[in-house]
């Protein structure tokens, strides 16, 4: 049961929303940026958006993705994401191994967090976004 499982605290591991521009505009991605000197392995990743839009309640699908290895101070892109949904709540609750040992946590980017003064350039990703640690 989870109650059973000691997980650790996470450290060095990051989830950014970064603007890329491509042929036909510009489009934002969400990435996991791993500072940690080890390897990240079984790397799962669901994401999901709530809140109110004008009054009405939405709720956005659960996605899950599956890495199976990221390696030490790197970055992979997990979903491109649609600006629509920055008026939402997203969550991505991201949990993986290194060795033998599991890791958790759930990164929450609000409505806010996509104003302007907190979009800031992300140095790992050299594009401009929201950083969330």
């Amino acid at each position: 049961m989870k109650k059973d499982i000691e997980f650790q605290p996470v450290t060095g591991v990051k989830l950014a929303i970064a603007k890329h521009e491509t042929a036909t505009g510009t489009a934002w991605s969400v990435y996991i940026i791993n500072l940690n000197l080890i390897e990240l392995k079984n790397v799962m990743i669901t994401s999901k958006g709530y809140g109110e839009i004008n009054g009405e309640v939405k709720k956005t699908s659960t996605l899950r993705h599956m890495i199976d290895e990221l390696a030490e101070q790197s970055v992979a892109k997990v979903e491109p994401i649609d600006p629509s949904v920055f008026a939402l709540t997203n969550e991505f609750w991201v949990s993986y191994y290194i060795m033998d040992q599991i890791f958790d946590k759930k990164f929450i980017f609000t409505s806010g967090s996509f104003d302007s003064g907190f979009i800031k350039m992300i140095p790992e990703l050299g594009l401009e976004g929201v950083l969330h640690a």
